[in-house]
């Protein structure tokens, strides 16, 4: 994905779009540019590499520029060059445009344009739109116009923004991509997300797909792709700057492990009652899920293992579950009925292959459900109901807070989906209220003690890292696993503690430290396979919370975690896998916030 943000002031644009650029630098890093107009036109500049480069590239130019437009990018077609990077122009510099998405007919039409004598400067597929408007402007087009005949040839998913040069206004549309815009009294932002101006405002409109938007000096109006006014209700967002901010820390990431207490709060806020042990979501009284048969959870990366974990627990209480990748579902298709609930899980509620399963399971006549982080966002317009995980803005990459709040969300509508389904409370749930309940102070617990930086720099020099897990504790060891990878560089893999010695034993060495989560169901089988890996003259560190028993008298070193329940076990023992992942990838120098090749959520499939 890449990051898109403009602005409209009459006391200047270019700072604000500069600043917002920075803050949009999770969804894409490999280039960035800008483009405003002022009194000689439309000024532009992009760079390779990250947006400091293109802020020193700008210093002072545009001064006087009301309007304009910048982009951050997450190369999808064509190499990380200056030439490559957005805003993109038409042959002549009047129109600049910035897009997120792919435009899957660009190559027909860039082979038409090319014919026509236009001349293009990138490999991107972004370039023909303002060749396509620069066409309809020669034919007599006023620019919205040319902006919306532009439009209306394109196939794919967009977000799209332009300026001209003869007009003081942003033009906007999108299909498939998040676009979002602000208002300020006499000055408008817009986004492909609200940290890019949460500085300035916090009242924002969430576009639909095939909205689109013109903002002018004397205010906006959204249409549909016929013209037609379309009412969107302006919102308040309860975010501050401080959320979009390290706020003192070094990094995102490690700002957002600290924040987990917090975030766990507002997931649980209201939601458990502690006098009958029960869970009670407002959003789905008893009753609201009688009719399901089946679970199907499409997630994708972090919020798949997420989903694997509530799989897994809503088997263990007598509801058939089942966690597919998102992207594979529709390929795979699995038999569904009107009893089969589809539980799409997305911390942005933009990731483009679990819309694409959402809209597959409600074409087989599936009821959906989505389970995500971003009031507005388009898993909740395309499902039948919506859970918020109440996590707050993540800006880091590398998932963290949203994990832990995904679980405990999915572990409260699971309690409430198999209350309903099998029409009794299981002895699985005993204490899991008062479980969750503790659960903040659990996590702060675990923060205020970790002994992870201690144990990253004793082995910082291994060849690979294993991690593994049984039941519950299996999606814990894969997202471990992924944690570590995606910002250390180095490898790691996560296993099912029994898949062990089918295969992945062969690559255990004394150079490869196995970390083993326990949560207090089957120990002694998971216990087992540390005495295996240590045999093989493997370092063994237990995450558990048996501190003086068998596991820690066994294991090389032990990451402890606070006594819970079994089904939250995991939750705490990722909060040690994070700093370890954290630690490490510091060790190392890692870029943490930015991992290469790597951007926040994918909306592009």
């Amino acid at each position: 994905m890449c990051g898109i943000t403009a602005c409209l002031s009459p006391d200047g644009c270019t700072e604000t779009i500069l600043s917002g650029l920075q803050r949009l630098e999770y969804r894409g890093y490999d280039s960035a540019g800008i483009a405003v107009r002022g009194r000689r036109g439309i000024s532009l500049t992009k760079r390779v590499g990250e947006v400091e480069e293109l802020v020193d590239a700008v210093s002072g130019a545009g001064a006087d520029a009301t309007v304009g437009l910048g982009h951050t990018r997450w190369a999808t077609h064509g190499e990380v060059t200056d030439a490559n990077a957005h805003p993109h122009v038409d042959c002549s510099g009047s129109v600049a445009v910035v897009h997120n998405g792919i435009i899957d007919n660009y190559a027909s039409l860039k082979s038409e344009l090319e014919d026509d004598g236009h001349v293009f400067s990138s490999e991107t597929d972004t370039e023909v739109v303002p060749h396509l408007i620069e066409d309809a402007r020669s034919a007599g087009a006023t620019p919205e116009e040319a902006f919306r005949t532009a439009v209306g040839r394109l196939s794919g998913t967009y977000a799209l923004a332009a300026v001209f040069e003869e007009e003081e206004a942003i033009f906007a549309t999108r299909s498939g991509s998040p676009l979002v815009f602000g208002l300020d009294d006499d000055r408008y932002f817009l986004a492909s997300d609200v940290p890019a101006f949460i500085e300035h405002t916090d009242r924002v409109v969430y576009l639909h797909d095939g909205d689109f938007v013109t903002l002018r000096p004397d205010g906006y109006r959204i249409t549909d792709a016929d013209g037609e006014d379309v009412d969107r209700s302006v919102e308040t967002v309860d975010w501050s700057v401080e959320n979009a901010s390290r706020a003192g820390f070094d990094h995102f990431m490690a700002k957002e492990i600290h924040e987990q207490p917090e975030a766990l709060r507002r997931t649980i806020q209201g939601r458990l009652n502690r006098l009958s042990d029960t869970v009670e979501l407002e959003e789905f009284p008893p009753g609201a899920f009688e009719d399901v048969t089946q679970v199907h959870v499409v997630a994708m990366g972090t919020s798949h293992h997420a989903g694997m974990f509530a799989a897994s627990m809503l088997n263990r209480r007598g509801v058939p579950a089942y966690a597919f990748m998102s992207g594979e579902y529709a390929t795979l298709q699995p038999p569904t009925t009107d009893g089969t609930l589809v539980v799409a899980v997305s911390q942005s509620g933009e990731t483009a292959d679990t819309l694409e399963a959402v809209r597959h399971a409600r074409d087989a006549g599936a009821r959906t459900l989505a389970v995500t982080n971003v009031v507005g966002s388009t898993v909740t317009r395309e499902c039948d109901d919506t859970l918020y995980i109440r996590a707050g803005p993540e800006i880091g990459v590398a998932a963290t807070k949203t994990f832990s709040s995904q679980v405990t969300a999915l572990t409260m509508l699971g309690e409430r989906v198999a209350a309903d389904v099998t029409g009794r409370v299981s002895p699985e749930s005993r204490g899991l209220v008062e479980g969750l309940a503790s659960l903040p102070s659990h996590v702060q617990e675990v923060l205020d003690t970790s002994p992870a930086a201690a144990l990253a720099a004793l082995y910082d020099t291994s060849d690979s890292y294993f991690f593994i897990g049984r039941g519950l504790a299996h999606p814990v060891a894969l997202e471990g696993a992924l944690k570590f990878k995606e910002i250390s560089y180095e490898h790691a893999e996560g296993f099912a503690a029994s898949e062990l010695k089918h295969g992945p034993l062969a690559l255990v060495t004394e150079h490869t430290p196995v970390f083993t989560v326990y949560t207090g169901r089957h120990d002694e089988a998971t216990l087992n396979n540390m005495k295996e890996v240590q045999a093989r003259g493997a370092p063994a560190v237990a995450v558990t919370d048996d501190t003086d028993g068998p596991v820690s008298e066994f294991a090389d070193y032990v990451l402890p975690i606070p006594e819970t329940h079994p089904d939250l076990a995991g939750v705490l023992a990722n909060v040690q896998l994070q700093l370890v992942a954290y630690h490490a990838a510091r060790l190392l120098d890692r870029p943490i916030d930015k991992p290469r090749n790597l951007a926040k959520s994918v909306t592009v499939g």
